[in-house]
C-alpha cells in the first residue's frame, strides 16, 4: 500500500468498517483470526451491508457473510484482476475520484513494454539476474522549474538538487501510454470466463461481486477491503496487495468513512513491530537502512538518495538527523554526520532466510531468538533445525521450552536416530522470558493505534521482559566496550542508553522506564529537553531529537502519554489512545471531499473545508495542511507540500495523487502468476507461468520445487491459523484449556476427496512434498470443495500451522512440507499456495 497511497499501514480503522455499504474479505479468515474486530463487519452487515468472502475454504467468516466466492488459492491477482477489468471495460468505475485523485491520466515513457507485449514479463527483465531495470516504467516530464533562490536549509538543499519536472498528463485518458489506457490493456484479458478458468470460480459468482462492488463506485456509497496472510504469503504477496488498492482506487472509497483497506495484522503488535521496527531494510519510523549497495557513504549522500523532493518525504532529513541525535546524543553532531558513518550498513538481503542460509553456511556463529520459534515455525523447518545446529551459540527466549530451545534432543530427526544430540555443536541458552500482563508498555494494533497497557503481575522466577533484557545486554555491552580506543566502537559507547526504571512500590522487579523510552520516542529538543508537540517541529539541523517520527505527538509534554486516552465514543474515537501519525484514525482523509473541499455527499461526509474559518474541518484530523484551501495551486518550483495542490489528498506521494501505476522490484503492475508449485499451466503468460522475478533458495538442502502440472503432488494445500492456538503454538500448545479445545493437527479435505483415496473422518493420512512428510488426521467436510480449472477437477486442502513436537500437545510440523521461496519486494515466503500428495496411514505405521 505504501507505493500505492504513501504508507504501508491499514488506512482505515476496525470500527469504520460499519460504516461501509460493501466489505470484500479477501486472504483472511476475519471472523476466527480477528474476532473482536469484526463486530464491526457485523455491525454494517445487520444495517444492511453487503460482505463478501472470497477463499478457498468455507470459514466461519464464510458463514457470517452475506455471499461467499470460492476460488483456488494463490490466483488472487487472477481474480482482483477480473475485478478491474470489469470496472473498466463497463465505465462503472468512479470517474471523478480517478481522473483527480490518481495517476491514470500520467503518461509513461515510450521505452515501456508490458506483459501483454513480452508475454508475461515487463520491459528492462534481466533473465540472467532476474532482475528488473526499472528505468523504462519512469512517467515523460515537463522540464524541471529550478528555485531561484538559495536553500536556507539542509532540506531544502537537497530538494532543490533533485526536483523534477512534472509528469506529462492527459485528461481525456485517451493517450495510449497514459496510465489509465496500460491498465486498461494490461488486464484486458481478465475476462469473468477467464476468471472462471483460472480461478475455479464459478463465473456468475464473479460477476455477483463485480456488480456489488460496482455498486458502491459513486459519492453515496464506499466499500472496504480486509485482508491478511492469504494475500501476502506468495511469490506475489506485494503485488497481491498492490492489485487491491487499484481495485479501491477504482471504487473511489479510499479516504471515505466505511472505505479503504484493512491490514489484519496477526497478533497485538505486529504494526508497532514493523513501525519500529523489527525489518532487517528499516529504520524506526520506515526510514531506509543504509546500505553499501546503493550511494551511501556519507549521510548527505544517503539523503540525497532517500529524500523524495516533492510531498511529505521532502522532510526526511529531519526525521533521519532526529533519530540519530535521539541515539547518539550529544556526541551527534553536524562534524561527524551526526554519527551515520558509524552505523552498519547493508551488504545485501539480510532477511529472515538469507540469515538463516548464513547460519547454515557457517557465516552466522551465533543467534537470539525472541519471540519467534523457527524450529518449527519457519518454511521448510528441517532446513532450519540444520541450520540452528550449525551455530555456535544459540540464546532462545520464551515462556516455555519451546522447539528451538530443544531441537537438540527432540526433533524428530533426532528422535528417528538420524541425528545425534552429541553432533550438534549448538551451546543453546535458555532465558526465560515474561508474558504480557507481566510487563508494561503499549500496544499498536492493525488501526495503527497505540494503547498503553498497565502490568498487572511481576513475572514468576528469573523470567524478565524483553525489553528488561534488552536494556540490561545494553548495559553490560556499554560497560565491556567503555575503554575501547577502536574507531568502531563509537557507535556503542556513545549509544543513549539511560532508561533506569521508575520506582514503584507495587511490583518487586521494575522496568526499564516507560517514560523515558516514550519521550525519545515522541521526541524533544536536544537544548532544553521540552518535548516537541508533533513531526512538524522535528528539525534537520541537531536541534530536535526523535526515536520515530511517525509516532511525534503521542507525549507531547512530561504529564501526557495520550496512548493511555481512555475517552472513547460510538465512532472516530479521537481521545481513545494515539494513532500514527498525527493522531489520524482514516487515512487520506482529504479524498473524503471533492477537489473544491465540499463533501462527496451528505451520507458520506467526513471531512471538509470550512469557508469562513479557513481551514480543514470534520469528524477526524485532517490528513492535509489543515490552512490549505482547495483551490491552492501548485507550486512550479515547490518542494514538499509546496509542489501539490489543495486538490492533492495524497500528501505522501511526490505528485499528491494515487499511483495506480507504481514501480515495484516485480513490476508496476500486478500479474497472474502461478504459485511455484501449481497443478495447472499459466493460461494468461505459458511462457512465463511463475513471478520471474521470485527469490529461490537454490543452495539449501531438500528445498526443491515442484514446478508445475506435475503429477506426482496433484492436491493444492493451504495453510492457516484457527482461533485456538497462535502461530507455531509456543504460547497455546502449553496451556491445558486452549490444548484441549484444539488438540491434534487435522488435514481438511472435500468429501469427494476423501472418496478417491479411501479415507474416511479422523483416519489418519500422510502428506508429502519434496521438501518433507507429515501425518495429521483427516478432517472431510464440505468446507472445502473440488474446483473445476480449466475444465480440469482441482482438490484443495488445508491445514493449521501450529503444531510441533514440545508443549502439552503436539503433532507433526506442517512447515516442514513447504518450501524457502519469497516475493523479491520483502522476502515473506509462499505457503498458502502449493502442491502436496496424499495417501492414507500413519507414519510409523507405513503408508498404505
Amino acid at each position: 500500500m505504501g507505493a500505492t497511497y504513501g504508507r504501508g499501514g491499514a488506512t482505515t480503522t476496525a470500527r469504520d468498517l460499519a460504516e461501509s455499504d460493501c466489505i470484500m474479505i479477501m486472504g483472511s479468515n476475519f471472523a476466527e483470526n480477528h474476532p473482536v474486530g469484526f463486530r464491526y463487519v457485523l455491525r454494517a452487515r445487520d444495517k444492511g451491508a453487503k460482505v463478501i468472502h472470497v477463499d478457498p475454504r468455507f470459514t466461519r467468516t464464510s458463514a457470517m457473510a452475506t455471499h461467499y466466492v470460492p476460488m483456488r488459492s494463490g490466483t488472487d491477482i487472477a481474480f482482483l484482476g477480473g475485478l478491474i477489468n470489469y470496472l473498466i471495460e463497463n465505465e462503472k468505475y468512479f470517474k471523478d475520484y480517478v481522473l483527480n485523485y490518481t495517476n491514470a491520466s500520467f503518461i509513461v515513457k515510450e521505452e515501456y513494454a508490458d506483459t501483454e507485449d513480452l508475454d508475461g514479463i515487463f520491459s528492462g527483465y534481466d533473465p540472467q539476474t532476474g532482475t528488473y531495470d526499472p528505468s523504462s516504467w519512469q512517467y515523460e516530464r515537463e522540464e524541471p522549474v529550478k528555485p531561484d533562490r538559495e536553500p536556507e536549509t539542509l532540506t531544502e538543499k537537497i530538494a532543490f538538487e533533485k526536483l523534477a519536472g512534472k509528469p506529462k498528463r492527459d485528461e481525456t485518458l485517451s493517450h495510449p501510454r497514459c496510465v489509465f489506457q496500460i491498465i486498461k490493456k494490461h488486464y484486458s484479458r481478465y475476462t469473468p470466463e477467464m476468471v472462471e478458468k483460472i480461478c475455479g470460480t464459478p463465473k456468475e459468482k464473479f460477476l455477483e461481486v463485480a456488480e456489488l462492488l460496482a455498486e458502491t463506485a459513486n459519492p453515496d456509497k464506499t466499500s472496504a477491503f480486509c485482508y491478511a496472510m492469504g494475500w501476502t504469503q506468495h511469490t506475489y504477496g506485494v503485488q497481491c496487495i498492490r492489485a487491491g488498492a487499484i481495485l479501491q482506487a477504482l471504487l473511489g472509497s479510499l479516504g471515505r468513512p466505511g472505505g479503504g483497506i484493512l491490514a489484519l495484522r496477526g497478533h497485538a503488535n505486529v504494526q508497532g513491530a514493523t513501525d519500529n521496527p523489527t525489518l532487517y531494510h528499516m529504520l524506526p519510523g520506515y526510514l531506509a537502512a543504509p546500505s553499501a549497495l546503493k550511494n551511501h557513504d556519507t549521510l548527505e549522500d544517503y539523503l540525497k538518495t532517500e529524500t523524495t523532493p516533492t510531498g511529505w518525504w521532502a522532510n526526511y532529513p529531519k526525521y533521519m538527523i532526529s533519530l540519530l541525535k535521539a541515539w547518539f546524543g550529544e556526541a551527534a553532531t553536524a562534524d561527524n554526520d551526526y554519527g551515520y558513518h558509524y552505523l552498519p550498513k547493508m551488504l545485501g538481503n539480510h532477511s529472515h532466510y538469507r540469515m538463516f542460509e548464513d547460519a547454515y553456511k557457517g557465516i552466522v556463529k551465533g543467534m537470539i531468538v525472541a519471540g519467534q520459534n523457527p524450529a518449527v515455525g519457519g518454511q521448510n523447518a528441517r532446513f532450519h533445525r540444520k541450520a540452528l545446529a550449525n551455530l555456535d551459540w544459540l540464546v532462545v527466549r520464551d515462556p516455555f521450552l519451546i522447539e528451538t530451545a530443544t531441537f537438540w534432543y527432540e526433533a524428530p530427526e533426532v528422535k528417528n536416530g538420524e541425528v545425534k544430540p552429541e553432533e550438534i555443536k549448538t551451546e543453546v541458552f535458555f532465558l526465560p522470558s515474561a508474558v504480557f500482563a507481566e510487563t508494561e508498555g503499549s500496544f499498536t494494533n492493525t488501526s495503527r493505534l497505540i494503547q498503553k497497557k498497565e502490568k498487572a503481575v511481576d513475572p514468576p522466577g528469573d523470567c524478565r521482559s524483553d525489553l528488561w533484557f534488552t536494556y540490561e545486554l545494553g548495559k553490560r555491552l556499554k560497560e565491556l566496550y567503555k575503554d575501547s580506543t577502536a574507531e568502531r566502537d563509537w557507535a556503542i559507547k556513545n549509544l543513549t542508553w539511560d532508561y533506569e526504571p521508575e520506582p514503584d512500590d507495587r511490583f518487586k522487579i521494575h522496568e526499564p522506564s516507560e517514560y523515558k523510552i516514550l519521550k525519545e520516542i515522541n521526541g524533544y529538543y536536544t537544548q532544553t529537553g521540552e518535548h516537541v508537540q508533533g513531526f512538524a517541529q522535528l528539525q534537520d539541523d541537531g536541534s530536535t531529537a526523535c526515536g520515530n517520527w511517525i509516532y511525534s505527538g503521542v507525549m507531547p509534554d512530561p504529564n501526557t502519554n495520550l496512548a493511555a486516552n481512555r475517552d472513547g465514543d460510538d465512532y472516530v474515537s479521537l481521545g481513545w489512545g494515539f494513532a500514527w501519525p498525527a493522531n489520524r484514525r482514516v487515512l487520506y482523509n482529504r479524498a473524503s471531499a471533492k477537489p473544491d473541499g465540499t463533501p462527496w455527499s451528505e451520507r458520506k461526509k467526513y471531512v471538509w473545508w470550512d469557508a469562513n474559518e479557513e481551514k480543514w474541518t470534520g469528524l477526524d484530523v485532517p490528513d492535509f495542511p489543515a490552512g490549505k484551501a482547495p483551490d491552492s495551486s501548485a507550486q512550479a518550483d515547490g518542494i514538499g507540500l509546496d509542489a501539490h495542490s489543495g486538490a492533492d489528498p495524497f500528501i505522501m506521494l511526490p505528485d499528491g495523487v494515487i499511483q495506480l501505476f507504481a514501480p515495484l522490484t516485480d513490476g508496476p503492475l500486478p500479474t497472474h502468476y502461478e504459485p511455484p508449485d501449481s497443478p495447472v499451466e499459466n493460461l494468461l503468460y505459458p511462457k512465463h507461468p511463475t513471478n520471474p522475478a521470485a527469490l529461490y533458495f537454490p543452495d539449501l538442502p531438500e528445498n526443491e520445487l515442484h514446478g508445475l502440472n506435475n503429477s506426482d503432488y496433484p492436491y493444492v494445500i493451504t495453510t492457516y491459523r484457527v482461533t485456538e492456538h497462535h502461530l507455531s503454538g509456543a504460547m497455546t500448545r502449553w496451556l491445558p484449556w486452549l490444548a484441549e479445545l484444539m488438540p491434534e493437527l487435522f488435514l481438511e479435505m472435500s468429501p469427494e476427496l476423501a472418496n478417491e483415496l479411501g479415507i474416511k473422518n479422523k483416519d489418519y493420512v500422510t502428506i508429502e512434498t519434496k521438501r518433507g512428510k507429515i501425518e495429521a488426521r483427516a478432517l472431510v467436510t464440505r468446507r472445502m470443495r473440488p474446483l473445476k480449472v480449466n475444465g480440469q477437477v482441482i482438490h484443495q486442502v488445508g491445514m493449521p500451522i501450529h503444531w510441533g513436537y514440545a508443549g502439552i500437545v503436539t503433532g507433526s510440523v506442517p512447515n516442514e512440507l513447504t518450501a524457502i521461496v519469497a516475493d523479491p519486494n520483502v522476502t515473506i515466503h509462499s505457503s498458502k499456495a502449493f502442491t502436496c500428495n496424499i495417501k492414507k496411514g500413519r507414519l510409523k505405521e507405513g503408508v498404505v
